[in-house]
């Protein structure tokens, strides 16, 4: 299998399978070619499965017109309106500004600034899926980061977030 090595100063190895398909081994500098070598080969089969996803993912996307995005975005902002309002008020959270976008790699985001976006893409999931990820941006106010706290105030709002995460997948 080809893959790109890229070095850094870090501790561990680590595999990535880009959306087209391509991998990325991240390893640490001093470490040896054949090290890297046989961590790839000890990890093939989930490669083989990784890259099939990412090929049966391209492959389901929906291509759309300037004019589709456009809709899918109005659509999308008429959906999380309300979820947006709810939550923040239940939370104790507001948003500086939430804004509609083409992200193909995320569902959501949440700046420092606390502006939160959400991909148009989030249309194609189940409303469950999209409250979970409108909760996970709203948690960022308060938590900047996916540690323990920041889960316990997303599962204090949506008891059964692990199921919608799955969802998403």
């Amino acid at each position: 299998m080809q893959y790109e090595i890229i070095r850094s100063k870090r501790k561990t190895v680590a595999l990535e399978v880009c959306r087209d398909g391509t991998v990325k081994v991240r390893a640490p500098l001093k470490m040896k070619e054949a090290q890297i070598e046989q961590f790839v080969a000890s990890h093939k089969k989930w490669l083989e499965n990784a890259v099939r996803r990412q090929s049966e993912r391209r492959n389901k996307e929906v291509e759309r017109t300037p004019e589709q995005i456009k809709e899918a975005k109005a659509e999308l902002k008429k959906i999380i309106t309300p979820m947006i309002e709810r939550y923040s008020v239940l939370m104790g959270v507001h948003p500086e500004a939430v804004t509609i976008t083409s992200a193909k790699t995320r569902f959501g985001s949440c700046s420092a600034k606390n502006r939160i976006s959400f991909s148009f893409r989030l249309l194609d999931y189940p409303p469950e899926a999209v409250e979970y990820v409108v909760v996970h941006e709203l948690a960022h106010i308060i938590h900047k980061n996916h540690g323990a706290g920041f889960y316990a105030c997303v599962e204090k709002y949506l008891p059964d977030y692990r199921q919608r995460v799955k969802l998403l997948k």
